[in-house]
């Protein structure tokens, strides 16, 4: 680091500030047992997980209870006024660091963790955190990680010893944080209120969506046009053919391909028989926990308007550098299929994967695992396979398909959500009760109506969110210039009162040499 300091500042090794921890050494590791899945009680000792390390702060709750057979080490308890560091994991996972203001008893660091402790004479521990959390230090830091992929590197002691810092004289330090702490106050309540005003709009989609499916928003549209409308009953009919012309094709395919095989000599596996879809009408049982809709639509599952509703494969492929994209739940977000950071596999794995499962233009696909709840519309020619966290819904006949998507996530949230609200955590959704979901039909042309209105209202949803996510971004982009004039001498005056650090650092160190010499003396009188 070249960067200019103040005269009183001076570069230094984070080694050279450093206290020993109870091992005699300047960083102490944890350890990895095998631990119970849930958080340990209070009074019972617990492990820490790697989350328990987020970018300045500290989640204790972030553990995984010890096994009462298991001896716990007390010298690994967290304490507080340590400083936590992640030391193995993803890129953006290693070299998270914290400071732990507060801890309940009983927590254990992991073996993918260290703690370290500056020493009080020479530097505060916020200061110190502070600056391994600007983006000069981080990106510093990000070049001594090691691995073979991303996907697991380590931050060995060794390296991180080797850190520089921006060392200035302690009144100053001192100086430093408490006006970072006082801009971070005010930029996170700035960002706290940002945060709410986006949950206010998911919860305003959420009563748009609910007015819409209730058919209020197209009441005097359906109202002008009534005698022009077919019922959903004459819908599904279509629907109903196209499912039975397609099936006929699908055999027609089958039968030939069987031909060709006996014509072969039977080499290789006998083509398998393409699977009828059972169809079960929605029953009167089913209705109970439905809200009302217009007398003019009608309650349908949704595996009524689509084809097989299945998954992706529920086997890791093997990823190429490029080929056919493979989508998995993180590439389905704000309601589209987010191709830019997609991982591929080759043609011939992509030719067995549609095999069971194809999506294709018009599909909706739905995240069943991980985030659940999570929608988009096909809307591309692109091949593409899935991973088995996404469920495909092919639709058939004249449906309009942004407005099953719609439904789709209003029913998942809904039902699940309130699920989720009673305390049933629904981390999976089984691709049974995605075909059995209810979906709210109104005629093709009422869908166009629906579509129309709801999504006039939802661009304008869309443009305050993208107004409140630039907002977030300048905010973290303003935290980082404070910590960039902290750690450069900027953000506060400098005093010539102050002990310059180089001088406070030799005597320190002089002081730590003349008390090892003293040490000496007395062990060999004694």
């Amino acid at each position: 680091m070249n960067n200019q300091l103040p005269k009183s500042w001076a570069w230094t090794p984070i080694i050279e500030l450093l206290d020993e921890n109870s091992n005699g050494k300047p960083f102490q590791q944890g350890w990895s047992p095998r631990c119970h899945n849930h958080p340990a009680p209070d009074n019972y000792w617990g492990v820490l997980k790697t989350t328990a390390i987020q970018d300045g702060e500290f989640w204790g709750h972030e553990n995984k209870q010890l096994p009462e057979s298991i001896e716990p080490r007390p010298h690994l308890e967290i304490a507080k006024g340590d400083i936590l560091m992640t030391c193995a994991g993803p890129r953006n996972r290693c070299g998270v660091v914290c400071f732990v203001k507060e801890t309940r008893p009983k927590l254990l660091m992991s073996g993918k963790m260290y703690r370290f402790r500056p020493n009080s004479t020479l530097l505060d521990s916020k200061y110190l955190e502070g600056f391994i959390r600007s983006h000069q230090a981080q990106r510093t830091i990000d070049s001594m990680k090691t691995g073979i992929s991303d996907s697991g590197l380590n931050l060995t002691h060794g390296r991180f010893s080797e850190l520089m810092v921006p060392f200035a004289p302690l009144p100053e330090q001192k100086r430093i944080v408490t006006k970072i702490e006082e801009l971070f106050s005010e930029l996170d309540n700035g960002i706290a209120a940002l945060k709410t005003a986006r949950e206010q709009l998911k919860v305003y989609r959420q009563a748009v969506l609910k007015h819409a499916f209730e058919g209020k928003l197209t009441a005097k549209w359906h109202e002008e046009n009534a005698d022009k409308l077919e019922s959903p009953e004459q819908l599904l009919a279509r629907i109903q053919q196209e499912r039975e012309t397609r099936y006929q094709q699908q055999l027609d395919k089958w039968k030939a391909a069987v031909k060709a095989w006996e014509a072969n000599g039977k080499e290789g596996k006998k083509p398998g028989k393409p699977r009828k879809q059972k169809i079960e009408a929605i029953g009167d049982s089913d209705l109970d926990d439905l809200f009302d809709i217009p007398e003019q639509w009608k309650w349908v599952f949704l595996n009524e308007l689509s084809e097989h509703i299945v998954d992706g494969t529920h086997h890791t492929p093997n990823y190429t550098d490029s080929g056919v994209p493979f989508i998995s739940a993180k590439d389905i977000k704000d309601f589209k299929i987010d191709f830019g950071d997609t991982r591929f596999i080759d043609a011939q794995q992509h030719k067995e994967l549609v095999k069971r499962c194809r999506p294709r233009k018009n599909s909706v696909l739905l995240t069943k695992s991980g985030t659940i709840g999570r929608v988009a519309l096909v809307n591309t020619e692109l091949d593409f396979s899935l991973f088995e966290s996404v469920a495909n819904i092919p639709l058939l006949g004249d449906l309009q398909g942004r407005f099953v998507m719609w439904a789709v996530y209003f029913q998942v949230s809904s039902y699940f959500g309130a699920k989720n609200q009673k305390g049933v955590a629904v981390r999976h959704l089984h691709l049974e009760d995605i075909r059995r979901l209810p979906i709210p039909l109104p005629s093709y042309n009422e869908q166009i109506a629906f579509i129309e209105r709801i999504e006039n209202i939802f661009d304008r949803i869309s443009k305050n969110e993208a107004a409140i996510d630039t907002e977030l971004l300048r905010s973290e982009t303003l935290r980082q210039s404070i910590l960039k004039k902290a750690f450069s001498g900027q953000l506060v005056p400098q005093d010539s009162n102050d002990e310059p650090a180089s001088e406070l650092l030799a005597r320190i160190q002089a002081e730590r040499e003349a008390s090892k010499v003293t040490n000496t003396k007395k062990t060999r009188k004694a």
